[in-house]
């Protein structure tokens, strides 16, 4: 049996999903073997996620998005690193209630990958999600020895709306170990840059934009692409373009401009975590997160278990908190059934407060149709 979730959003880690299904689980079947690997795609929890499977958890003090210092964490093993952009960078850096969609920075993103360099690691799993911040990854890449500066040589304000006073960008001092680096852009987000699909439209609102602010901030993005171009040549606008460049308020973008190669952030986390020598042991897979939702089949972390899983030929069943998927679109996701918290409690508030008791009463119930 093999439990490989992400978190529940709000209620439980995905160290602690996992813990809750082998407990409800062993109910039912005491002695029964589970291997636990907890999974994220990128997004925050994916740090923690590392560190579930056994790498090294290592803090340093970085920039938040707001410019105070914050304490950030990263996972080594060997010389690769998992960096998890929010960590340093994410609305959960914010004051409850504060947000800065013009001026937030990720800046502490690149002292966070500078971080990682430092600690010998040759491969840079950069997972990115949940951002603070709509910069494009120009706080990242001044962090990482880039300058960029208005036409009176002084250097820009913080945050995507400071792009607007773009004049200069040199590229010349970016740390050089970058070069000898496979660095990875792990996402669930396959957006552009700028446009109707790009990353202030479609997730400004997240981070307190309003229209006037998205308007100002794909005008600047834009600018900064087009000043980039001039720095580096043709394949900055390419990069604008591409997917990926848009995740994470365009730090996707950034990533790129730097090398960074872009895959399917479930993907990358599958193979970091070791998801397939884990597979072959399985008999049955359970995988899961706090929502079942349209959103899930689109790169989310269930959907990328259970796509390996169905072409191991292994039977999958999935936990979450609410279910808003049909039965057929679970199962085209390769998902047999799907047992959620509210089938147990159909109070929501409460699925939240004591949503640990009561997955151990779902896990119960697959105990009880899948191992009797």
């Amino acid at each position: 049996m093999l439990v490989a979730a992400d978190k529940f959003k709000g209620s439980l880690t995905a160290v602690q999903v996992a813990e809750r299904v082998t407990a409800g689980l062993r109910r039912v079947v005491p002695d029964l073997e589970v291997e636990a690997l907890p999974v994220a795609d990128g997004g925050d929890g994916t740090v923690d996620a590392a560190v579930a499977a056994g790498f090294e958890r290592r803090e340093v003090r970085v920039t938040g998005p707001l410019g105070d210092e914050v304490t950030a964490a990263f996972a080594l093993r060997g010389d690769t690193a998992v960096v998890e952009m929010a960590e340093a960078s994410g609305l959960q850096r914010l004051p409850e209630g504060v947000f800065a969609p013009l001026t937030a920075s990720t800046y502490g993103s690149g002292e966070l990958l500078r971080a990682a360099l430092d600690a010998g690691a040759r491969t840079l799993v950069f997972g990115v999600g949940g951002s603070a911040t709509t910069d494009g990854g120009a706080g990242m890449l001044s962090a990482l020895g880039a300058r960029f500066r208005r036409a009176d040589g002084s250097p820009l304000a913080p945050g995507g709306g400071g792009l607007a006073d773009l004049a200069h960008a040199d590229l010349s001092d970016l740390d050089p170990r970058l070069a000898e680096t496979e660095f990875v852009l792990a996402s669930d987000v396959d957006n552009p840059l700028t446009g109707p699909k790009g990353a202030p439209a479609v997730y400004g609102p997240q981070k307190g934009a309003s229209p006037e602010d998205v308007a100002a901030l794909d005008t600047a993005l834009a600018h900064y692409a087009k000043v980039l171009e001039e720095a580096i040549g043709p394949r900055a606008a390419a990069y604008a373009a591409s997917p990926g460049a848009g995740a994470a308020g365009g730090i996707g973008y950034g990533a790129l401009i730097v090398g960074a190669r872009f895959r399917a952030g479930i993907e990358v986390m599958l193979d970091v975590l070791g998801f397939a020598p884990a597979l072959e042991r399985a008999s049955l897979v359970i995988t899961g997160e706090g929502s079942l939702d349209e959103q899930t089949l689109h790169g989310k972390a269930p959907a990328g278990v259970a796509a390996a899983a169905r072409a191991a030929g292994k039977e999958v069943v999935a936990v979450c908190g609410r279910l808003a998927l049909a039965p057929e679109a679970l199962g085209r996701a390769g998902i047999r059934r799907a047992y959620a918290l509210t089938d147990v409690e159909p109070d929501v508030a409460r699925c939240i407060a004591e949503a640990g008791p009561i997955l151990e009463r779902v896990a119960e119930r697959i105990g009880a149709d899948f191992l009797n």
